[in-house]
């Protein structure tokens, strides 16, 4: 943490009122003690926050950077904090924070203290004191563990953004000071994985950034839980529909295929439906667009596949697929290497009514850091490319 929350609530009243003395009123402090919380911060980052004028203060480019997250943090934790209690909002600290988040996530006092490294007692100790300072239960005591109450799982997911918003201010003063920090995460879905980011990553590499990139692999319900986390930074892959809280960018199209190994017994036989369904398949998981396309395949057919693997792993599906007499329903983009090669035929052309929209989800007040932009920039244009090629 770069500071104590009432340390940066603090820099940002300064910020707001160009006041140390105005500052200090507002949190019925005495100015010396602002003063040193404010020094002590600036020793800390190494730079100087704010500059001293006779009319006041203003704030360094460092210092606008820091306002401008630590802004955007208190924006998602306070009201969160104030559904709880409004009184929370100036008496909670990082620490009980994570102490009650370690509890909401684990549903177990001894499992959260092990999450974070500190005793038992300590977590009890700084959840009562929520507690108190709420005037109410944050959990609900059962036989089977502690179960968080609705606010406090709306906390949990606010105060893990509002965090992530700290850290990356600590990446806004590296690139103000013209320096590298950070890293960049990505939520990666199958045909990304197969398709795009390997050249976007080399392409970021080749602008000169050096900085870790992290591909998260899971199902969408996992990843985009992470994404409003903040612990990834973006998603990429296919697009769902009705997804109101988070802003999703169409970058190509994709389409389905069947594919199979070249002598397999129905490779080159008209795609009839009605006789594919009595074969093994491989198919994506419940869930995916890739899946309700097959679905959609079969619906209202007398004669359903009912031998299923479900994968989200292509070298899987190309290892059975080739070895066996498994039909695999998978992206035309994600196997048009293979087949082109020759170890899988190609069953089917592109299916019609299969088009399903590949592209970029982000939280919708996402503010990427120079580091983001640039990768998010590189996807673009690898997208692009394939999208003409």
């Amino acid at each position: 943490m770069i500071a104590s929350l009432r340390h940066l609530r603090l820099v940002l009243e300064v910020q707001r009122t160009r006041s140390v003395t105005r500052a200090a009123a507002a949190f019925n402090l005495s100015q010396p003690a602002v003063t040193t919380a404010l020094t002590g911060l600036e020793a800390r980052l190494g730079v100087a926050l704010f500059d001293r004028h006779p009319s006041g203060v203003t704030p360094t480019p460092v210092g606008a950077a820091l306002c401008l997250r630590i802004a955007r943090a208190f924006a998602v934790l306070d009201p969160a904090l104030s559904e709880l209690s409004a009184r929370l909002v100036l008496t909670a600290s990082h620490a009980k924070i994570r102490a009650v988040i370690a509890v909401a996530e684990t549903e177990s006092f001894s499992a959260a203290a092990r999450l974070l490294g500190i005793a038992q007692p300590t977590v009890h100790r700084a959840v009562a004191e929520m507690e108190g300072e709420a005037g109410q239960a944050l959990f609900s005591r059962t036989a089977h563990g502690v179960i968080p109450t609705r606010p406090v799982r709306h906390l949990a997911i606010a105060a893990q953004l509002a965090f992530s918003e700290f850290e990356q201010a600590r990446v806004d003063i590296a690139e103000v000071l013209g320096r590298e920090a950070g890293r960049v995460v990505i939520g990666a879905m199958p045909l990304a994985r197969s398709v795009l980011l390997g050249p976007a990553i080399a392409r970021f590499r080749a602008s000169g950034r050096n900085i870790p990139v992290r591909v998260v692999e899971g199902p969408y319900s996992e990843l985009s839980l992470g994404l409003r986390r903040g612990e990834i930074d973006f998603l990429v892959g296919a697009l769902r529909p009705d997804v109101d809280d988070l802003q999703q960018e169409p970058l190509l199209t994709d389409e389905l295929t069947i594919v199979c190994r070249p002598d397999h017994p129905a490779f080159g036989q008209d795609a009839d439906m009605r006789r594919l369904a009595h074969w093994p398949w491989i198919v994506a998981p419940e869930g995916t667009p890739a899946r309700d396309h097959f679905h959609r395949l079969f619906a209202g057919a007398k004669d359903i596949p009912v031998r299923l693997v479900e994968t989200g792993s292509m070298e899987l599906m190309v290892n059975l697929v080739s070895q066996t007499d498994h039909l695999g329903f998978v992206s035309a983009r994600q196997v048009q290497g293979v087949v082109q090669k020759g170890f899988l035929a190609q069953l089917a052309s592109l299916l019609p009514g299969t088009s399903r929209a590949i592209g970029l989800t982000f939280r919708s007040s996402w503010h990427p850091t120079r580091a983001q932009s640039d990768m998010v920039a590189a996807i673009r244009c690898v997208a692009a490319q394939a999208e003409t090629a």
